[in-house]
């Protein structure tokens, strides 16, 4: 029998992450382009579907060997419709990127929330079983988490279980992509850290980001952890203050649900993690309540951007294509 292959795509706020893996979980090939969503959904969708066959294409493989694309989208998905109801960093609501961009490739199309795609990835092939109650928490653009309970994927009763980006942790705070004021995204994300470092930056405080960064360009989270390890002041003020927010904010969550493991992604803790988690680790010891955090470990996922990758796998198993 030949093999089949998945396209897994990882659809995020900045950039457009696609793999062809085979039967055996092995990523033939990968590639990445900037999402670009402020140019509207036709062209996200245009993009989305030139990666697609891009790497059907570098891979060498015909389409008909091709079982399913597997599309991670950072926001709420119904994945059985393909209806994304809000997705605040592509600027999309109410949109169906299943029928959409079926217009575009002749393939069975499965569509899931990113973070809900990445949580299917690391339960398979990072946490083997291991943990039955687990937050999975990716934090980037945005804050995305997806909630495994007894080893099953929670996605609520209309499927938008897990979006704690949209958390109010802040009242009367910064104004949300989703329209609200004080979202934990809103507070503790790459996009909340920069724009708080940026209004201190045109306030005239001083830090080696004007160096890092050249004028005009995004300080992305690279930069962030080149200024952290040059030991700069202003940014580690405003990463430690995202830190403490995390870590209070999963103590929180810990005190609700009584979980076993939460495990950390998304280019942020990727790139800072051994700055940033010991920070979140402490700021949830001062908070969660002893007995119900006594027996959980936090950690950051080894699999880093492949996490939503894997998941594609594990969710056309879950979806029997």
């Amino acid at each position: 029998m030949a093999t089949k292959y998945i396209v897994s795509v990882d659809f995020g706020g900045t950039k457009i992450l696609a793999a062809l893996l085979d039967s055996k979980g092995e990523i033939v090939v990968k590639s990445k382009i900037a999402t670009e969503a402020r140019k509207g959904k036709a062209e996200l969708i245009k993009r989305l579907a030139e990666i697609i066959r891009k790497v059907i294409a570098e891979g060498k493989v015909a389409e008909n060997d091709i079982k399913a694309v597997s599309i991670g989208i950072p926001g709420s998905v119904n994945p059985n419709t393909g209806l994304i109801g809000t997705a605040p960093n592509l600027s999309i609501k109410n949109f169906n990127v299943k029928d959409e961009l079926a217009k575009h490739i002749s393939l069975p199309i499965l569509i899931e929330n990113d973070v809900n795609l990445a949580a299917l990835g690391i339960q398979k092939y990072e946490l083997n079983g291991e943990a039955k109650n687990v937050l999975i928490v990716f934090v980037g653009t945005g804050i995305g988490s997806a909630l495994i309970f007894d080893n099953k994927l929670y996605r609520g009763s209309s499927y938008f279980a897990g979006e704690i980006g949209h958390m109010n942790v802040r009242k009367g705070g910064p104004l949300c992509g989703c329209g609200h004021k004080g979202c934990f995204e809103a507070v503790a994300s790459r996009t909340a850290i920069v724009r708080d470092i940026r209004k201190d930056l045109r306030a005239g405080k001083k830090s080696v980001l004007r160096e890092i960064v050249p004028s005009g360009k995004p300080i992305k989270s690279k930069s962030l952890a080149q200024a952290i390890k040059k030991k700069d002041k202003l940014t580690i003020k405003h990463i430690t203050d995202a830190s403490d927010q995390i870590g209070l904010t999963l103590a929180n969550i810990t005190n609700l649900l009584n979980l076993d493991l939460i495990v950390l992604g998304g280019g942020v803790i990727e790139a800072l993690d051994k700055f940033m988690i010991p920070k979140i680790k402490e700021a949830f010891k001062k908070n969660v309540l002893r007995d119900s955090g006594k027996n959980i470990k936090i950690i950051a996922t080894k699999l880093g951007d492949d996490a939503a990758i894997y998941g594609g796998l594990a969710l056309a198993d879950e979806m029997a294509v």
